[in-house]
């Protein structure tokens, strides 16, 4: 795999794909052995390692891709998400979203969400956000194929951020723009208009 950090890609470019890109132009590919172009994901056994580990801080970790606070990486898909210090399990209220391709709406893929839960049982705020394929490898010939190589449909991609606080609570301390529009329609009330 080649270097996985985005100053390889040219000035001004962000990684910034959407969920479909994800899994369609980099999950699939990856899953059918064809070369992905830029080859800017790195792979990364992700469960042995804590979320914060992911900062590029310990050398082998170094090799994530980050984009602001988002990290990339190939991992293989596993029940077992449990670290040294706590785990990922599924956040509570969100089931699998069904990834779609924009131009047909055919799934093309699911996302499921986690929570990193320290050893003691409490949740923090990092997020994992795993994406895998629907419907990959059904067919005779490439079950035969896989056999013989590296079974590769159970590749994952994980995007894991740490959110921010204000999330949890919406962050609605400031009025945005809008409602202060809303809020200075009231005074309409006290015009008159035609009939």
């Amino acid at each position: 795999m080649g270097s996985s950090t985005v100053n390889n890609l040219p000035p001004g470019f962000r990684f910034c794909p959407s969920d479909e890109e994800l899994v369609v132009h980099f999950l699939h590919r990856k899953a059918a052995l064809l070369p992905c172009h830029p080859d800017v994901i790195p792979d990364l056994g992700l469960y042995p390692y804590d979320p914060w580990q992911l900062d590029g801080t310990y050398s082998i970790l170094s090799k994530a891709l980050s984009e602001g606070k988002q990290r990339y990486f190939y991992s293989r898909r596993t029940q077992n998400k449990i670290t040294s210090n706590g785990c990922w399990k599924p956040m509570a209220g969100r089931g699998e979203e069904l990834v779609l391709a924009s131009d047909s709406n055919k799934t093309v893929g699911t996302k499921k969400y986690f929570l990193f839960y320290t050893a003691d049982g409490i949740r923090t705020n990092w997020v994992m956000e795993e994406y895998r394929l629907s419907g990959f490898g059904t067919s005779a010939s490439t079950k035969t194929r896989n056999r013989r190589k590296q079974d590769y449909s159970k590749w994952v991609i994980c995007r894991v951020y740490e959110r921010d606080l204000d999330e949890d609570d919406g962050g609605t301390d400031q009025l945005s723009c809008l409602d202060e529009v809303f809020l200075s329609l009231d005074d309409l009330d006290e015009i008159s208009l035609p009939k």
